[in-house]
């Protein structure tokens, strides 16, 4: 696995401290790869929603804006 240092602000350090004081994770380390894990894995779903988007977009096949589209799309994700 490979090493880094960062830092952090004091607000962000405080609450990464009480999550691995709450037992929620066992180190910073793990709270913070599951952070990153959870944005890649939102960044996948959002690539796909922007590409059926376009893919809607450029067919004609809809009058709706990306917006309206996009809308619709998280309702039916949220049901």
């Amino acid at each position: 696995m490979a090493r880094q240092s960062i830092s952090f602000t004091v607000p962000n350090d405080e609450w990464l401290k009480t999550q691995v004081d709450n037992q929620e994770y066992s180190s910073k380390s793990e709270l913070v790869n599951d952070l990153i894990r959870q944005a890649r894995s939102q960044q996948i779903e959002i690539d796909w929603i922007k590409t059926k988007l376009e893919k809607a977009e450029d067919s004609g096949f809809s009058k709706d804006s990306k917006e309206q589209i996009l809308a619709q799309s998280k309702s039916i994700l949220n049901d």
